[in-house]
């Protein structure tokens, strides 16, 4: 059984084959946002607090932190925003960008133990950040492309994952901290991508023994429907191995759909979560509640 820990200074985030689905928050990302990152690069970062907040009350376990904006200092902001994080939310964050520079700025700034967001299997990047997993401690999201770009071939993505997995460990990194992206492609440009990428979680979890994740969205890109279609492939996702993904929590068609896969799994002893989060309240309670409400001062 393969676990990956994942922490802030107060916190731990376990992702693992027999624990519950995690949930990586993905919307402190300016990319299509143009208000987000217009108050980002003018050090404005209100919305992003609150963005970090509204997830973690939504269900996110853990938050994707991205500030790649055009003709900014990314490092800079990337870092900043981080330490504004780490001050409002105890929850894990996971470090995303394309810039090694702003990977290391990240880390630097950052108190636990990072998921990192990404290494592919290009040699370069490969080398670039690797050593910075190493150096810094981290676990580390593999995306299962390299320098020939995503192949349609769900073998090939496989011998990219390997690959990975196995020049990290030539860095000293166990494969239980490398956390492979299968590369999810959209249903309605590949109409066996479904089919596809379910095949290849269970393979990356049987025959490489890691963790997974994805942006989950991306299944849907182009069809109508997008948060029913993206429900249906989570739920399918957990049923064939996959641990975490990269998503909205905010969607509440879509956590629905992640604890209740959870609970037919065998991930929620006792429905202990699902209760948690649907439970109608009992007479009882919401009589005291009632009167707690009365009791306030206009």
């Amino acid at each position: 059984m393969t676990d990956t820990v994942i922490s802030s200074a107060t916190r731990e985030v376990v992702i693992g084959f027999e624990r519950p689905f995690v949930i990586i928050g993905e919307r402190i990302n300016p990319t299509g946002r143009k208000k987000l990152a217009a108050l980002m690069k003018n050090d404005d970062y209100s919305m992003v607090e609150a963005d970090a907040l509204a997830q973690v009350a939504a269900g996110a376990q853990v938050l994707d932190v991205n500030a790649g904006i055009p003709m900014a200092d990314e490092p800079a902001i990337l870092a900043k925003a981080i330490t504004l994080i780490q001050k409002i939310t105890d929850v894990p964050l996971c470090i995303d960008s394309s810039m090694i520079a702003g990977l290391e700025a990240g880390l630097a700034a950052y108190q636990g133990k990072a998921l990192l967001n990404s290494v592919t299997g290009e040699e370069e990047r490969l080398e670039a950040v690797l050593p910075l997993v190493k150096k810094y401690g981290a676990a580390v999201v593999a995306i299962s492309n390299d320098d020939t770009g995503i192949s349609e071939d769900i073998n090939v993505r496989f011998e990219v994952a390997k690959k990975i997995v196995h020049r990290a460990m030539d860095h000293g990194i166990p494969a239980c901290d490398v956390v492979v992206d299968p590369l999810v492609m959209p249903v309605g440009a590949i109409n066996t991508a479904g089919r596809q990428v379910m095949e290849l979680i269970r393979r990356l979890r049987e025959e490489l023994g890691v963790n997974t994740t994805c942006g989950a969205s991306n299944i849907s890109f182009g069809l109508p429907n997008r948060q029913g279609l993206n429900s249906a492939f989570l739920s399918m996702a957990i049923g064939a191995g996959m641990t975490s993904a990269i998503t909205n929590p905010l969607h509440a068609e879509m956590m629905m759909a992640m604890r209740g896969a959870d609970v037919m799994m065998g991930h929620d002893p006792q429905c202990a979560a699902w209760l948690r989060a649907y439970r109608e309240p009992t007479a009882e309670g919401t009589e005291r509640a009632n009167r707690r409400r009365r009791r306030r001062p206009s």
